[in-house]
């Protein structure tokens, strides 16, 4: 053929002819089987009298929009395979999420390329269609001849997405896997950005995210998502999955969410939770929402007061997934009780022998911890803190509150 492009729209009710040139029917449906080739269209399935038929892909001669021919007549009657990813049923109209542009859209065409392959034609998916092009197309199918919707259709400004960048959801897990379904793409995005998605998603499809991706990932986009949304999320999963994102939020992000679930469901989760980051949670847990003991953050450096310089980077060595966060050290006496706290950014103009104790910030700010939500914020304010560290009555290190913390709060106001 001239254009080597096709459309879905134009290759449902191409004709199928035999060796002869005889029509067998007419295209209903063109199924992938992604776990043998995920782009190349496998079967074509074509309705003939009361039954469908399946055409494999070797079977074809050629492909235009004449028709297609075939260079093997041993068909067989079409049944449902689990392995078969079908453009009509299981893609067209349907939502898919574009990994590349990080939005839900939905499919309203598929453009396929045809190939020379082994002295016959196959086709391969190239590109999702979401956009104007592709619903005119469709509006004008079998009203307009084809030659005329592909020459008016210039005008209109494409809109499609690589397939290769295409995230097909399904909530069947058995089926998933069938399908070779990954979600690769979905865990190398920014957890905000999953995050958006996940929100316009149906809670079947969320269900679906959240079971199969890697529990990191899981637990970085989830402190992202909505309050409300987050607590459906955690609800729909099986409590092993649930608690092992869990284990893997910042323990007052955890607590968090916990504290917004029905107490049957917490315990249903924290029975499958490791003993140490439940009993941070669980700590965490009681106190109350608004006062820095419920805002506070149970991770961060501390170091004796007599520690030097070299002695923190042996330290932060120590915390490798906790650098990302810390902007300061904190150091406590033999009693655990705050001594000092020292910016991170001081290290770097001292020598190694230099005690932490000469580095440490003055005042030093803090706060205890029943203080109220609103006296918080204001210290951040008042002294531009990026860091706030929340003491007992004693004095002891409990935890530590950092600028995002106020800032959710000052966003959920």
């Amino acid at each position: 053929m001239a254009d080597p492009i096709l459309y879905l729209t134009e290759l449902v009710g191409l004709t199928v002819h035999d060796l002869r040139g005889r029509r067998i029917g007419r295209v209903k449906d063109a199924a992938l089987v992604p776990l043998i080739d995920p782009s190349r269209v496998d079967r074509f399935l074509v309705g003939g009298g009361w039954a469908w038929l399946t055409v494999r892909f070797d079977q074809v001669q050629s492909i235009t929009l004449r028709g297609i021919h075939l260079r093997d007549e041993q068909l067989t009657p079409h049944h449902n395979d689990a392995y078969m990813l079908r453009a009509v049923r299981d893609l067209l109209d349907q939502q898919i999420i574009d990994a590349q542009g990080r939005k839900v859209v939905r499919v309203t065409d598929l453009t396929f390329e045809v190939r020379a392959a082994n002295g016959h034609e196959e086709l391969r998916v190239t590109e999702v269609d979401v956009g104007l092009r592709s619903i005119f197309r469709r509006l004008c199918q079998g009203v307009l001849p084809i030659a005329w919707i592909r020459r008016m259709q210039r005008f209109i400004p494409p809109h499609s997405i690589p397939w290769e960048f295409c995230n097909i959801v399904e909530p069947d897990p058995q089926r998933r896997l069938r399908l070779n379904i990954t979600n690769d793409l979905l865990e190398k995005m920014h957890p905000a950005d999953l995050a958006d998605i996940v929100e316009e998603l149906s809670p079947e499809e969320r269900e679906a995210i959240f079971s199969s991706i890697d529990s990191e990932v899981a637990a970085d986009a989830l402190s992202e998502v909505d309050p409300e949304i987050q607590t459906k999320i955690l609800e729909s999963l099986e409590p092993e999955k649930a608690a092992d994102i869990i284990e893997e939020m910042a323990p007052d992000e955890a607590a968090d969410v916990l504290g917004e679930l029905e107490e049957q469901t917490t315990e249903e989760i924290f029975e499958e939770m490791e003993s140490e980051p439940k009993a941070e949670v669980r700590e965490l847990l009681e106190f109350e929402e608004d006062t820095a003991g419920g805002m506070m953050n149970t991770e961060y450096v501390a170091l004796h007061a007599n520690a030097t310089v070299a002695d923190a980077f042996v330290a932060l060595k120590g915390n490798e997934d906790l650098v990302d966060a810390v902007n300061t050290l904190f150091l406590v006496d033999e009693e655990e009780k705050l001594a000092g706290a020292v910016p991170l950014g001081r290290l770097f103009i001292a020598s190694e022998s230099t005690p932490l104790k000469e580095l440490a910030a003055d005042p030093m700010i803090h706060a205890p911890l029943d203080e109220r939500q609103y006296h918080i914020v204001e210290l951040f304010d008042k002294y531009n803190l990026a860091t706030l560290p929340v003491v007992d009555d004693e004095g002891r290190l409990h935890g530590v509150i950092t600028a995002d913390d106020v800032i959710s709060v000052l966003r959920e106001r």
